[in-house]
């Protein structure tokens, strides 16, 4: 599957994942509840995408923290940071596949 995403970068930068199978992703947070709540929201929309990912869950605070994220839940796809601090909407998650 080929995917095209554009991602707000800090800064103003935007840049676009184009004809990429984005299968990576991590959700960074202590493992509070809104962490748990965004972890279950991206595999139930990768389900319902039929897409197979990689999910790995960080909540080591010295890995959030190189990553620049500052407010949790977040969410990295392919080493980038497409979102921090609360929960994104099943729209903006869909939109990541």
């Amino acid at each position: 599957m080929q995917t095209q995403i554009s991602v707000f970068l800090p800064f103003g930068k935007n840049t676009c994942l184009a004809n990429t199978s984005l299968k990576h992703r991590k959700i960074l947070g202590s493992g509070c509840a809104n962490c748990k709540t965004t972890a279950r929201l991206v595999e139930d929309i990768a389900k319902e995408k039929g897409v197979e990912i990689q999910l790995e869950k960080v909540e080591d605070i010295a890995d959030i923290m190189a990553y620049g994220v500052i407010s949790t839940p977040a969410i990295v796809i392919d080493n980038i940071v497409v979102h921090s601090g609360g929960i994104p909407d099943k729209t903006m998650i869909r939109n990541w596949f």
